[in-house]
């Protein structure tokens, strides 16, 4: 395995994006990735909206669960969510730049568990997401030993 974990924890990332087009889609972007954290961004756009004028529910989740699986298979093994929950505490708005950021709170085994918070670009705090995560076969970058 590689022996800088921080390179491989960006190899990996690099590799998640380029395979991911639901994030690449929703405009999101890996702004930062080392082993046990991932950082994400999304700009809130009209058609994110909902019925109240604000950023659908399931955008702001899918942001959290994005950076939830990045900082998750930071370590270079395919993980996957094996369960989460979200609380939603104010609203994003159009124009918005949405931050998640994603931190391993503990690993033990092939199990993981992740804190994620969700922000707007002054602070505010939008979303908490936890993810429960499980590790399954096989690496996301195959590294030279």
């Amino acid at each position: 395995m590689h022996s800088n974990p921080q390179a491989l924890a960006e190899l990996a990332g690099k590799i998640m994006y380029e395979r991911d087009p639901a994030s690449q889609a929703l405009g999101m972007a890996l702004d930062e990735i080392r082993p046990g954290y991932a950082r994400m961004s999304m700009r809130v756009r009209g058609d994110m909206l909902n019925g109240h004028a604000t950023c659908h529910g399931g955008y702001i989740f899918m942001l959290a669960d994005s950076a939830f699986a990045f900082a998750c298979n930071s370590h270079n093994f395919n993980t996957v969510g094996a369960g989460c929950t979200i609380d939603y505490l104010s609203p994003g708005r159009e124009g918005d730049l949405l931050v998640a950021e994603a931190v391993e709170q503990a690993l033990a085994g092939k199990t993981g568990v992740y804190d994620v918070t969700v922000s707007n670009g002054e602070g505010r705090l939008v979303a908490l997401f936890r993810g429960k995560s499980h590790r399954v076969s096989g690496h996301v970058a195959e590294v030279a030993a």
